[in-house]
């Protein structure tokens, strides 16, 4: 189609290389056109050539649905998804089709639960695309329409098919699971079902290390009530060719690297490495990347478990996999005959064995039927021998037969183990299926693959042509047929009888002497004349047909071999007899019919057109969803896009022929909102504020004289080219209008540059004029400084001569008084001098003699401290004995401590449920009595250490004092002999040096010794505070004791004939057992405790029948009133619950918290059950919020439990004296008197502690059901609540729209919720729990709403809900902190993240900037999925650069490599409930029951009189008078 270029339009221009590349128009002479590209190449391209290219492209991230574009052509299509891919966003939709490229990395954060639950239910478009979105799409078609669907998945080698596939089956199962039944369910089945085909159908490609070589049809069954009731697999044309024979770098299929890897199973089987299999060793790659085959292997049986295969059935299929390696590794040789052949070699003969005995068969018939044929005729049996090429064949035959077989038990296993639902209403089936092929070399699978594709295309070109109806019946407009192209005459050609390609095939396998040069002249004699065959340039055998995604030339060299399906009735009847059970079980009994050969002949063509006919028959009777994987490039690297390999998969994959399809109708839809905001600047005439949008657009289109447009419902359909007629007005309206733009400013900048230099003109003239006035000032300045400086220069002169006089006189005289001070000072220092030789002489005198005495005292010392050290060193002694001690109370402890685990193990079968926190502190106990135990060893350990250093230290100072005694000796023999002997000086000094030296020693013997000392005073410190902590344990655990004492006061205080009684008492009855004590002596807990009835018992008043009556008449009294106060309203007493309070006290009139039953509470908490699930929640909820955690509180502060000692107490004394009052003042600081109260007191008060968290946690889950749909109307569209005005947001004339109606209701919401609470007068610490968990649950769907979907992450939504939240901000600033809390700072992710949005300038900001200043809170992976998702749609501004999202990238990518648990961009919401008991007793107001009046009615029952006030003497006197 030829194109109205001007200059500067944006155009695409055709590349080799990269396919399109982007180019500005420099100018259009003739029919050729000057193009620059974005390389700088300049080009002359024909205008035919060349595809408009939408400006506002590069500013934005690509769009999700490429029915959105402006220009819909390959170009645009191609340049879309490598945007998307470029940013990870690997699907896109085409209408309804989905296109997924495969990213060849981990996206964890894509396919987790939360992900599943978002596109759960929701539209399909409405959220970002993905492949649940196809299958949601699918599944609600078949609930709600109530028929079958059908996914199709097509794409080559690589692209993900299978990935896709498991993803769509995940979806399906996670939301029409059902309960498992036994060990295994339906949905696991199917699900592992995957990896069990792809071990046994997968194999290294060149293309793919996991490519499929079959094709899979798997129907998940639904019921009624669209849960999964069944399932069934179906595959197509299995590569049989592979087990025998592959090519490097490719692989066999994955199960028989598995089994090499086994280990013990290998052995088992005689297996090695690969590289010794004929089978596996004709590639030299054997392992994959980042695959270990071990592991697999694992996978494999775990898998096989799953699906439901016997342990015999796995040892059968592995068993012949086994015996499949060993057959290819039997080679053969020339027999004696030259038409024979035999085994070659020993090695070959013991592979022939080994594959005889997994088979278990004779080896020798396993030979027979190997070497030989034999051929049936009338006059007997021939026993034909076969040369080495043909047994070579026949084994290859074999074990492709045996290898298929094996396939299609697994397959027929599977089918069975998962069970197919005969009653099932629905289906869904999903289709993995090869893609399109064209290889260099290309033979009979791919023709095959290719066959199936052409009837795929007809199908889904079908079903695109249907859509586009659809679509245009639904906008109501007229639409005429549209042509597209049918590939009808391809099948014909492939599949039509008797001259189709398959027919013909068939026909020449038929013939033994048929070859591939008979069948392809055959070929090119019966369809020369057909236009979709050609005849290959340089073969004669070569032919090529023209597909529907381009040409493809076929070698039939191997066509005959592979089409032909022998099955040699030699190998059938051999392992048909097979002692293995599972081996025969896959041939069928050997037939009985004669034949002239043993072969019998089947057609693998004809068998897979019958199936892929089933195929499409299925497949018509579904609705179909499709979707496309595209391999992004061929060397499987992530973030690589080549344009041409994409481009040819978009051809193959029929994208661009739906592409095709759409440009025949109407390509362009543009919502008429889009279209005024866009194409209303052409008539500004009419932009006076119209709100008929569709008006407005067909006025818009009158005026520019268009044609080829329809007008829908909804939006406008155009014309293929009519989108560049109107964006050619549009830009001729845009450079008028900047021309005008640039004149006025032109004349501005003229006009300010003219004002500019006349204001310069003046400031220069008074510049001059100033510069002249201060020159004549400067003179006469000068003259008068120059009389200045020479009056102060004559008198600087005769000042210095004055100064130097002075100071001459100054130096005379202090040389005088200098010669003076010398000679006194020398007479001084004659006299000082005199005086220290006499002090010093005499110094040395006095510290001789202090020396001689000081070594005399030394030496006493010494001795001394050695006496002193002795004792020490026994008393450290007998403090070690007393280690033994030590260890005699540890045994008794650990004697106690073993007496205390019986007590406790009997004690813990009469506990309750509420003991096992009791029960997990005791362990604990236990332990750190253990480590305090071990502890003491090694503290003893210690002391016998340092007892032994000691013992040393004491053997050295033994040592040392010998030697100290010996010199002493020797001092006293040299004084005797002093004056006579002083020769020996010299030795006396070495003596004294040596003695010295010897003090030394004992100076750090003694430290050591203090040392040691400390040690063991720590040990000892240790020791004592280890049997503090004895003594601190054995206190716990007698405390634990006393605890346990009341859950046994329960059990132990019941008769047998009592626990008789109350089992077969009424209900009437079992309600006086909360009140009435078991003991016949006790005094009725209902009695006013007047001192009359203290004295007289009430068992001597009344007889038993008389009391049992009257007992059981009050317990219904009780019943009433409880049941009365608990459904009526009995509302609030200057801001007190009064119900709470009312049932406090009689609760504590009744001495209910000491009675040993639990009946009176559960009437309570059963009524307060009872009353939640009735009447308005809105009023109920809040109302039993504000007093059941009035009367928690109340017993949170005024309840305790007994001690052991008090119970004993108060059972001895009540059985003597009668009962006591309840109170029993502990002297807290507050004042405020305990309780006693016994276990079931104490389980009421735990009952009640749920009941209110259950009843907070059903109004945050109602406030967030109302408050969901309202979010969801703030999110979803605010532009449609906007498009009434008729009028683009561009518009000068319109001022700012306020926020909408959706923000008000959310405000009315939250003063509703307000008013609720503050009406039932409901504590502001819940208050503010409940509202800072609204606005948490506000931020986390605004934000998730905005990740999600890329329409939300506009600046004019921004705009939008940044007004929202300021009205938020302002509900906040009105109410109290004492209600609203850190409500602000819960919206922190939505304020960051919708600031973001609305500011400008996002290029010029770095990844520091967003990541600190803008948006702290966010994580990377969030503000790359905003930056990404990013567009302006109100003035056109771009998103963050391409350095920062790049930066932002590698971010992510090592965030997802590191694995860690959660790297969703997605908030979490908090179910938790950010409270406990404690936190109410601290924030909640202490309330004072007894200043409360009781309501009137409570007056009117016997038992809660005494509750009633009664009026005094004096009122009631004064009422009389």
């Amino acid at each position: 189609m030829e194109l109205n270029l001007r200059k500067g339009d944006k155009v695409w221009v055709e590349d080799k290389d990269s396919a399109w590349i982007a180019g500005d128009v420099l100018d259009s002479p003739g029919n050729k056109v000057h193009v620059e590209t974005s390389t700088g190449k300049q080009v002359f391209v024909s205008s035919e050539k060349l595809f408009r290219r939408d400006p506002d492209e590069e500013e934005r991230n690509g769009v999700d649905d490429m029915t959105k574009l402006a220009y819909l052509h390959e170009a645009g299509v191609l340049y879309n998804l490598q945007r998307r891919y470029a940013l990870n966003d690997i699907y896109t939709y085409t209408g309804s089709i989905l296109i997924a490229v495969n990213p060849f990395k981990k996206l964890p954060h894509l396919y987790n639960g939360y992900m599943m639950e978002q596109y759960k239910g929701a539209p399909f478009g409405e959220l970002s695309p993905h492949v649940f979105a196809v299958a949601e799409v699918a599944y609600r078609a078949m609930i709600d329409d109530s028929r079958s669907q059908s996914i199709l998945v097509s794409g080559e080698s690589g692209a993900g098919k299978t990935e896709t596939t498991k993803l769509i089956m995940q979806y399906l199962t996670y939301v029409g699971g059902r309960a498992s039944e036994g060990d295994r369910n339906v949905e696991q089945q199917v699900l592992e079902s995957n990896p069990l085909l792809e071990a046994f159908g997968n194999a290294k490609t060149v293309r793919n290390d996991n490519s499929s070589r079959f094709g899979k049809f798997v129907e998940i069954q639904f019921d009624a009530n669209g849960r999964i009731s069944g399932a069934a697999i179906r595959t197509y044309l299995l590569e049989r060719s592979r087990v025998v024979r592959i090519t490097d770098p490719e692989r066999n299929y994955h199960c028989f690297y598995q089994l090499c890897a086994s280990g013990s199973d290998a052995e088992k089987y005689k297996l090695s490495s690969p590289r010794k299999f004929h089978y596996l060793n004709q590639s030299k790659t054997y392992d994959l990347e980042g695959v270990s085959n071990a592991e697999e292997y694992k996978n494999t049986r775990r898998a096989m478990d799953i699906v439901g295969i016997s342990r015999d059935e796995q040892e059968g299929i592995f068993r012949t996999l086994a015996a499949i390696l060993h057959l290819g590794n039997v080679e053969f040789s020339s027999g004696k005959e030259h038409d024979s052949s035999v085994v070659k070699d020993p090695e070959s003969r013991i592979h022939l064995q080994m594959a005889a005995d997994l088979f278990r068969c004779d080896a020798n018939l396993l030979l027979a039927s190997l070497c030989t044929r034999s051929i049936l005729t009338r006059e007997g049996t021939i026993i034909k021998a076969l040369d080495c090429n043909a047994a070579v064949t026949s084994r290859d035959a074999l074990a492709k037969t045996v290898y298929a077989r094996l396939f299609d038990w697994l397959v027929d296993k599977i089918n069975r183990s998962v069970g197919q639902d005969p009653n099932s209403r629905f289906q869904i089936g999903v289709l993995d299926i090869y893609g399109f092929e064209c290889f260099k070399s290309n033979s009979f699978e791919q023709f095959c693959i290719n066959f199936a594709n052409e009837k795929l295309q007809q199908h889904f070109n079908e079903h695109i042509f249907k859509m586009e109806q659809d679509e245009y019946r639904k906008e109501e407009i007229n639409w005429s047929y549209i042509e597209f192209i049918d590939n009808q005459d391809v099948l014909d050609l492939i599949e039509k009888k008797p001259i189709g390609v398959i027919a013909l095939l068939d026909e020449a396998c038929l013939f033994p002497r048929s070859t591939h040069e008979s069948f392809s002249m055959k070929l090119f004699q019966n369809c020369k004349f057909h236009p979709r065959l050609e005849k290959a340039k340089f073969s004669e055998t070569d032919f090529t047909l023209s597909h529907y995604a381009g040409k493809v030339t076929y070698q039939t060299e191997t066509f005959l071999d592979k089409n032909r399906d022998y099955t040699i009735v030699e190998h059938k009847n051999l392992l048909s007899s097979s002692k293995c059970p599972f081996v025969s079980g896959l041939f069928a009994s050997a037939s009985e019919e004669s034949a002239r050969s043993s072969y019998k002949f089947s057609s693998v063509s004809s068998r897979f057109k019958q199936q892929l006919q089933a195929l499409m028959e299925t497949l018509s009777k579904t609705e179909p969803h499709y979707v496309r994987c595209v391999k992004p490039n061929t060397l499987n690297r992530p973030q690589k896009f080549e344009n041409l390999s994409v481009l040819h998969q978009l051809r193959c994959g029929g994208v661009l022929e739906a592409v095709r399809i759409s440009v025949a109708g109407y390509p362009t839809r543009r919502n008429y909102s889009d279209f005024v905001d866009r194409f209303g600047l052409l008539t500004p005439e009419f932009m006076d504020g119209s709100n008929d949008e569709q008006a407005l657009t067909e006025k818009i289109l009158r005026k520019l004289g268009l044609g080829n447009y329809q007008l829908g419902r909804t939006r406008v359909f155009l014309r293929a080219g009519q989108i560049g007629i109107l964006d050619s007005r549009r830009a001729e309206v845009l450079d008028a209008s900047a021309r005008i733009i640039q004149r006025r400013l032109r004349t501005f900048v003229t006009h300010q540059n003219f004002i500019a230099a006349r204001a310069s003109a003046i400031s220069i003239q008074a510049y001059c004029r100033g510069c002249l006035s201060r020159n004549a000032y400067a003179a006469r300045r000068n003259a008068a400084a120059a009389v200045f400086v020479q009056k102060h220069a004559r008198r600087w002169l005769s000042r210095c001569a004055y100064v130097k006089l002075v100071s001459a006189a100054l130096v005379i005289q202090s040389c005088i008084h200098a010669d003076s001070a010398r000679l006194k000072f020398a007479h001084q220092k004659e006299h000082r001098a005199a005086s220290l030789i006499q002090a010093r002489w005499r110094m040395h005198k006095f510290r001789t003699a202090f020396r001689h005495r000081q070594s005399s005292i030394i030496a006493i010392q010494c001795c001394w401290r050695q006496k002193l050290a002795k004792r020490e060193f026994r008393k450290l002694k007998q403090a070690a004995n007393e280690a033994g001690a030590l260890r005699l109370a540890k045994t008794k402890l650990e004697k106690r401590l073993e007496d205390l685990e019986w007590r406790l193990q009997l004690e813990k079968r009469l506990r309750t449920s509420g003991e096992e926190a009791k029960s997990g502190e005791l362990s604990k106990l236990q332990k750190t009595l253990e480590s305090f135990s071990l502890k003491l060893d090694a503290a003893r350990l210690a002391t016998i250490n340092e007892c032994n250093k000691n013992a040393v230290l004491q053997k050295q100072l033994d040592i040392s004092m010998k030697e100290k005694a010996t010199v002493e000796r020797e001092l006293n023999g040299m004084v005797e002999l002093e004056k006579d002997n002083t020769s020996l000086k010299k030795s006396m000094n070495s003596l004294e040096k040596k003695n010295l030296a010897l003090e030394k020693e004992l100076l750090s013997a003694k430290t050591d010794c203090n040392n040691t000392l400390q040690k063991l005073k720590e040990a000892d410190n240790r020791c004592s505070e280890l049997q503090t902590s004895v003594q601190n344990l054995e206190e716990k655990l007698s405390h634990l004791e006393n605890e346990n004492h009341v859950l046994r006061q329960k059990t132990l205080s019941i008769s047998p004939e009592r626990i008789g009684r109350i089992l077969g008492e009424s209900p009437q009855q079992k309600h006086s057992s909360a009140v009435v004590p078991a003991q016949i002596d006790r005094t009725s807990v209902f009695e006013t405790p007047t001192p009359s009835k203290r004295v007289m018992p009430f068992s001597h008043s009344l007889s038993e029948s008389r009391r049992s009556k009257f007992t059981a008449e009050r317990n219904v009294e009780i019943h009433e009133l409880l049941s009365r106060c608990i459904k009526e309203n009995l509302g609030f007493n200057d801001d007190k619950p009064l119900a709470a309070c009312v049932i406090y006290k009689c609760l504590l009139h009744w001495h209910a918290f000491e009675s040993e039953s639990t009946a009176i509470f559960n009437i309570i908490i059963e009524g307060i059950n009872e009353a939640l699930k009735g009447g308005d929640e809105n009023s109920v909820l809040p109302y039993w919020l504000s007093n059941s955690s009035a009367l928690l509180c109340l017993l949170q502060r005024n309840l305790r439990t007994n001690s052991f000692q008090n119970a004993s107490a108060q059972r001895s004394g009540r059985a003597a004296y009668g009962v006591k009052s309840p109170y029993k003042i502990n002297g807290p600081d507050d004042g405020v008197p305990h309780i006693e109260a016994k276990y079931p007191a104490i389980l009421f008060k735990q009952h009640l502690t749920a009941c209110v968290e259950k009843i907070y946690g059903l109004i945050r889950d109602n406030l967030k059901k109302e408050l969901s749909p309202l979010l969801g109307l703030c999110i979803q569209a605010p532009k449609a609540s906007r498009g009434t005005t008729g009028k683009s947001s561009r518009s000068p004339s319109v001022p700012q729209q306020s926020p909408s109606s959706q923000w008000e209701n959310i405000l009315k919401f939250l003063d509703s919720l307000m008013s609720r609470l503050r009406e039932n007068h409901v504590p502001s610490f819940f208050i503010r729990k409940l509202v800072t968990q609204v606005f948490s649950f506000i931020n986390l769907s605004l934000f998730n709403s905005l990740l999600l979907r890329r329409e939300c992450c506009t600046f004019s939504n921004g705009e939008y809900v940044k007004s929202g939240i300021t009205e938020l901000e302002k509900w906040i600033a009105r109410g109290k902190e004492e209600f609203s809390g850190t409500s602000w700072h819960e919206l922190s992710f939505i304020r960051q993240a919708v600031g973001f949005l609305v500011i400008h300038q996002k290029r010029k900001k770095s990844l520091d900037e967003i990541s600190q200043d803008l948006c702290p809170a966010l994580t990377i992976r969030q503000i790359y999925r905003i930056s990404t998702l990013y567009w302006d749609d109100k003035y056109g501004t771009q998103s963050v650069s391409s350095e920062v999202v790049s930066q932002m990238r590698v971010l992510v990518d090592k965030d997802s490599s590191q694995k860690l648990t959660s790297n969703s961009f997605l908030l979490d919401d908090d179910m938790s409930i950010p409270f406990s008991a404690e936190d109410m007793d601290k924030a909640i107001p202490v309330l004072d029951p007894s200043e409360i009046e009781p309501p009137k009615f409570v007056s009117e029952y016997i038992c809660a009189q005494s509750l009633v006030k009664k009026p005094s003497t004096a009122s009631v006197s004064k009422q009389i008078l």
